[in-house]
């Protein structure tokens, strides 16, 4: 006995797979307008990337001079060092740190260090950017909250800060334009 089609069969094969082809569809982009919303909230808010980096004119700032720029939040001591200064910097035995760095790794110009004005210990602001601030023992900057005294490139010497001030990533621009981040 041969099977014989039966053409109302067919047609409900045919409407079935649509109907499958059509609810997977719809599921999928439901899950996907779903999903959407919860991995765009991870990208940065625009006030953040605006943030993200800052130009710094330096062309104002001669020898010996400081200046504070806050950058994604944070003080960012940029400092116009003196011939003296760079000559006590490159002097230092690294041998001796906590936190041993050359001050040629620390520094894209000699002239100008740039760094993140955060103690390294408990978050606080040292002193030693303006004039009559309390610099340390090493002449560069002091956090007075614990005592922790930092060089000329921002290297800790003294006190229980576990590692040197952080240098954000920046270029010079110019010779007297620089962008941080």
């Amino acid at each position: 006995m041969s099977k014989k089609s039966n053409p109302i069969n067919e047609k409900d094969d045919s409407k079935r797979d649509f109907l499958v082809v059509s609810t997977y569809a719809l599921a999928g982009v439901g899950a996907a307008s779903f999903v959407w919303p919860l991995i765009d909230q991870m990208n940065p808010a625009a006030d953040t990337l605006a943030l993200a980096s800052t130009e710094i004119d330096l062309s104002s700032l001669e020898e010996g001079q400081s200046i504070t720029v806050k950058w994604r939040g944070k003080p960012v001591f940029v400092r116009h060092r003196t011939p003296d200064e760079i000559k006590q910097a490159k002097e230092v035995l690294i041998d001796d740190m906590r936190d041993p760095q050359a001050d040629a790794d620390r520094v894209a110009n000699e002239k100008y260090i740039v760094l993140v004005g955060v103690c390294t210990h408990l978050g606080c602001v040292p002193l030693g950017q303006k004039t009559g601030d309390i610099k340390g023992q090493y002449g560069g900057w002091f956090c007075p909250c614990h005592g922790s005294h930092y060089d000329h490139s921002g290297r800790i010497r003294k006190g229980p800060a576990p590692t040197n001030l952080e240098v954000p990533s920046y270029k010079f621009l110019s010779d007297t334009l620089i962008r941080i981040g």
